[in-house]
């Protein structure tokens, strides 16, 4: 048995049945040239023999004298966790992105390891699918890309004789962190994580947040806090059904946009959400006129390890009161330039510590219903680095990485992103109810990158 960590309970402890916690991805594959019409189903069987498990992947949670553990599965079912199947006629994108809607709204079973995956074939222009979920108490997202890239390699032949993800060791990071996930833990277990954490991080904990309180007298412009996040229609309890969205945009227009404002990638792909929410708000006249304010995850891994969870964030000012794109990019990389600088000065466990304590106003405040106008974020949007190279899969060319993250109650919308050599993948994952029509957005994204090129390149 092998006990959980703190956050990794977290996730366990919270999910609720309207609120599963997982997160997943949906990867685009193209066949190689020539390939036979069963190819997709060649891989299937050759997958079916992959039978032997290793950890993460053969753990599943049990609990002893109250405390949560990992244990090994003894008796591996591998058609509990692999699924073939093929879409209905005729294939279409926004047939996938259905079916991915319905498969991330159910839950995992907890009586077996926490992960499904599903290869998906019959679309129309020939490309295959996987669609992968794993529960976060297992992995957080950069630790779930590193697990199914060991499946992947750069030579195409090289990959037709790699193992299945599941039968590829991995190993658990030598750095135990207890960051909680602020998505997930609620007001409450911000609270009981900076009690059990802030008292290692003095005395630069208490020097951050004493320069923090001066330049939130001094109403420094790229300080972004728990206590101003508007609420909006994305702040709603969430239902059981999810709605899903995926699309590509150039790396090479985005980078460029990025150097005409000697900014990074992240900067500008914070700048497209901001862009696409506040049109999308706009046209359901429902735009707050205060910003909206995201969390942002950040990993302290500092090694290679590929399972639990190791993650801090940060709180961004997305601008959305600003009409202007470029003065909203602007401000949107003050604000990340301004974290980056304070992060610099601390160590992961005072990182843990101060990013605890930054969301601790809003949480008293969301507990004590004090102001009940503000919310401690709007929503979530991550940023992955993935493979800057082409990559392939038991032959198949890399096309695409989706990742499809959790929504939980207050907190309805999240936006994951996975840059790679030449793209940059968006997934949205969303309340199908409290966000009607999340598909839009990647329509605006688009819109948001043509204004800010023309006004800039």
């Amino acid at each position: 048995m092998l006990r959980l960590s703190p956050i990794d309970a977290a996730f366990l402890l919270v999910e609720q049945r309207h609120m599963p916690l997982h997160v997943g991805g949906l990867v685009l594959f193209e066949p190689p040239e020539g390939a036979p019409p069963d190819f997709a189903a060649q891989i299937a069987a050759h997958l079916r023999e992959s039978t032997g498990v290793v950890p993460p992947f053969d753990r599943h949670p049990n609990t002893r004298f109250g405390f949560r553990f990992w244990d090994s599965e003894r008796e591996f079912d591998l058609g509990q966790h692999f699924v073939h199947l093929a879409l209905p006629k005729p294939g279409r994108i926004r047939e996938l992105l259905a079916m991915v809607s319905r498969v991330h709204s159910a839950h995992l079973d907890r009586a077996y390891p926490l992960w499904r995956m599903y290869l998906v074939e019959g679309l129309e222009d020939g490309r295959i699918a996987l669609y992968f979920k794993i529960h976060h108490a297992v992995v957080d997202g950069i630790a779930a890309l590193r697990l199914f890239m060991k499946s992947m390699s750069n030579d195409r032949e090289s990959s037709m004789r790699m193992a299945a993800p599941w039968e590829i060791p991995s190993r658990r990071s030598g750095t135990t962190l207890a960051v909680p996930a602020p998505a997930a833990l609620g007001p409450v277990g911000l609270i009981a994580s900076l009690a059990r954490n802030g008292v290692r991080a003095t005395p630069t904990f208490v020097k951050q947040l004493q320069h923090t309180w001066h330049d939130y007298r001094a109403h420094n412009p790229y300080l972004a806090t728990s206590v101003q996040a508007p609420r909006c229609i994305l702040n709603q309890m969430v239902t059981a059904s999810r709605r899903f969205a995926a699309q590509s945009y150039p790396t090479d227009r985005i980078r460029a946009v990025a150097d005409a404002v000697h900014g990074t990638l992240n900067d500008v792909i914070l700048a497209l959400c901001a862009g696409a929410l506040r049109r999308y708000l706009t046209d359901l006249d429902a735009l707050p006129d205060e910003p909206l304010v995201s969390i942002v995850p950040v990993s302290v891994r500092r090694d290679d390890g590929d399972s639990g969870n190791e993650i801090a964030f940060a709180l961004a000012n997305l601008a959305t009161h600003l009409s202007d794109p470029v003065e909203r990019l602007l401000l949107i990389k003050g604000c990340m330039d301004y974290n980056k600088a304070r992060f610099r000065e601390m160590s992961p466990a005072q990182l843990q510590a101060f990013s605890v304590a930054q969301l601790l106003p809003g949480a008293l405040m969301w507990l004590s219903r004090l102001d009940p106008k503000h919310f401690i974020a709007n929503l979530v949007i991550s940023h992955v680095p993935g493979p800057r190279e082409p990559m392939y899969w038991q032959g198949c060319r890399l096309d695409g990485m989706y990742p499809a993250s959790l929504v939980v109650d207050t907190m309805a919308l999240n936006i994951t992103i996975i840059s790679r050599g030449d793209a940059v993948d968006f997934g949205l994952i969303a309340c199908r109810r409290a966000v009607p029509r999340v598909q839009r957005m990647l329509d605006y994204i688009a819109t948001s990158l043509d204004e800010l090129e023309d006004a800039l390149l």
